[in-house]
C-alpha cells in the first residue's frame, strides 16, 4: 500500500473519540468516515475531525483499513463484516468477549489472509517498553490495574482491565502461554450487569517456574496502573500512569547500626531514560499502519492477539470448575 491509507473509525464513546485525534493528527493516514448509530455524536465527530459519517459500516469500498472502538458487545459481529469485506482491522482490546468469538474473528483473519490487530494499548506505553527492554531474567512479576467505578464499562473487569496485563505478564516471559491459571473473582457493585466481576485476582505460572500476579478491580478508590518485575539481583518498577520506571538493586546484608538500635539495609536505586516518549494511541496506529505497509509482519501480529485471551477464558473456565462457595 502506497498511498495514505483512507480509514474507517467505528464507534465515537470514549475511546473512539481518542482514534479520531489520533488518526487525524496522523500524516500517514486519513481519516475518511467515522460510523456511528447516535447520529449526533457521530456527525459531532466527523465534523470536527473533517470525515463523513455513516449510521453503519456499510459498504468500504472507500475505505482500506478499519478502526473498531464501538463497544466490546458488538466487536464480533462488526469484525466479521469487515473482514468479509477483505478490509484490514484494528480492533479494541478484547477483540470479543469471549474465547470462541475472538479464535473465530482471528481465524478467518489468517485464512483470509487479512491483517488484523488488537488495541492492547500498554504494549506501547513508554514504560512498559522500557521495562521490557531492561528484562534479563524474570522470576515474579506482579501487574496491578485498579479503577474507581465507571457504570458505562458493561462486561467485567477481566475482559476490560486484567487481558491488558496478563498480557503484559505473558510478554515479560518471553510471550509463551503459561503452563497453569487460577483465578479468582469478586461481585460487589450493586449496580454491575448481573455475572460482570468486580474484582479479578489471577496467578499464572510460566514454563520454568516463573510467577505472575495480576490484579483487576474497578471498585477502588484511586487509579492504579503499575508493573512490577523481580529478578534475583534487581527489581524494575513502572508506573503506567506517570509513566516512569525504577531499578532498585539490594547491596549489603543487613549490619546493626553503630548505637545498636537496630539493622540497616543499603539499595541503589537507578532512573532509567525512557526509551520512548510517544504517546501510546499514537505508537499503536503507526505500528498498525506498518503492517498495512509491509513492513511488520503481520502473521506475526495475529499470533500474539490471543495468548491473553486465552488466560482470561481459562480463568473463567477454572471458576466454572471450582466447588461452590469456593
Amino acid at each position: 500500500m502506497t498511498a495514505r491509507p483512507r480509514i474507517l473509525l467505528v464507534g465515537t464513546g470514549t475511546m473512539g473519540s481518542l482514534h479520531a485525534r489520533v488518526l487525524s493528527q496522523s500524516d500517514r493516514c486519513d481519516l475518511v468516515r467515522v460510523a456511528e448509530p447516535r447520529e449526533e455524536v457521530g456527525r459531532s465527530v466527523a465534523d470536527r475531525f473533517n470525515a463523513s459519517w455513516s449510521p453503519e459500516i456499510g459498504d468500504l469500498s472507500d475505505v482500506d483499513a478499519v478502526v473498531l472502538a464501538s463497544a466490546t458487545e458488538f466487536h464480533h459481529g462488526l469484525a466479521l463484516d469487515v473482514l468479509a469485506q477483505d478490509k484490514p482491522l484494528l480492533v479494541e482490546k478484547p477483540v470479543c468477549d469471549g474465547l470462541a468469538a475472538s479464535e473465530e474473528v482471528v481465524r478467518i483473519s489468517a485464512e483470509r489472509g487479512i491483517p488484523l490487530m488488537c488495541g492492547l494499548l500498554e504494549r506501547y506505553n513508554p514504560a512498559v517498553l522500557t521495562a521490557l527492554s531492561l528484562v534479563d531474567s524474570p522470576v515474579h512479576v506482579a501487574a496491578t490495574r485498579h479503577s474507581p467505578y465507571a457504570p458505562r464499562i458493561r462486561t467485567g473487569v477481566s475482559w476490560d482491565l486484567l487481558v491488558h496485563d496478563v498480557d503484559l505478564a505473558i510478554r515479560t516471559f518471553g510471550g509463551v502461554d503459561p503452563v497453569s491459571v487460577q483465578g479468582s473473582f469478586g461481585y460487589f457493585h450493586p449496580t454491575s450487569v448481573d455475572d460482570a466481576e468486580d474484582i479479578a485476582e489471577t496467578v499464572l505460572r510460566f514454563d520454568g517456574g516463573g510467577l505472575a500476579t495480576v490484579s483487576a478491580s474497578r471498585v477502588g478508590q484511586r487509579k492504579v496502573r503499575s508493573l512490577v518485575i523481580t529478578e534475583l539481583d534487581r527489581l524494575i518498577e513502572a508506573d503506567l500512569l506517570r509513566r516512569d520506571v525504577t531499578i532498585y538493586r539490594h547491596v549489603s546484608n543487613d549490619a546493626a547500626t553503630p548505637d545498636g538500635r537496630g539493622y540497616r539495609q543499603q539499595s541503589i536505586i537507578e532512573i532509567p531514560e525512557l526509551v520512548s516518549a510517544r504517546e501510546p494511541l499514537a505508537a499503536q496506529l503507526d505500528r498498525f499502519l506498518d503492517i498495512l505497509a509491509g513492513t511488520v509482519d503481520a502473521d506475526e501480529e495475529r499470533d500474539a492477539i490471543l495468548p491473553s485471551h486465552r488466560v482470561v477464558a481459562q480463568v473463567f473456565e477454572n471458576r466454572k470448575a471450582a466447588p461452590a462457595g469456593v
